[in-house]
């Protein structure tokens, strides 16, 4: 199962979910009219393998059982740019101990932003919680990466932007609970 966390319109869950139609997608958004929006897509392309949940991010460990996503993908979360505000970032470690809860042991955290302040701040809190780091990119659109380009990544790259992604795993534990 792969979950991305505020789908937006739908354009990277429904453009996953067509290449991958063995799999399931859920897509989850706080803002129910830009769901519908979402859920229209999928319909019109005529999916059947993708569902949709109006819920709140910090709420996953009521919808989502341990272990239970194989990836989770973060594009263009809100960045709340204040210091203050640091606890709402869907990177927080708050978020990041719900993410290592539901995620399979090999499970993988996609994370792409516009933002280099709070690329920074994911990467530091990514690693710090204890995620393995991989393709690490400060370009994005300069590298070969696999790239499904969201509504504001096409946005934001026509302005000239740099697009930010990491890919994030789950440290393995060497040692079992026995010994």
């Amino acid at each position: 199962i792969c979950l991305e966390i505020g789908c937006g319109k739908g354009r990277f869950v429904t453009e996953s979910a067509a290449l991958a139609p063995d799999m399931l997608f859920l897509a989850i958004e706080r803002d129910a009219n830009v769901l519908v929006m979402a859920m229209e897509r999928a319909q019109r392309m005529e999916l059947s393998n993708v569902r949709f949940l109006n819920v709140d991010a910090a709420a996953l460990c009521d919808f989502f059982a341990e272990g239970e996503l194989s990836r989770i993908c973060l594009n263009f979360s809100d960045p709340w740019p204040k210091s203050k505000q640091a606890k709402r970032r869907l990177t927080h470690r708050n978020f990041l101990r719900q993410y290592d809860t539901v995620l399979a042991q090999d499970g993988a955290l996609f994370f792409k932003t516009d933002n280099e302040k709070l690329f920074e701040f994911s990467l530091n809190e990514l690693s710090g919680y204890g995620f393995i780091l991989s393709h690490i990119t400060f370009d994005l659109h300069k590298t070969d990466f696999p790239n499904i380009v969201t509504e504001y990544e096409e946005r934001f790259s026509a302005q000239g932007m740099r697009i930010y992604r990491v890919e994030a795993r789950k440290r393995y534990s060497a040692c079992s609970d026995t010994e």
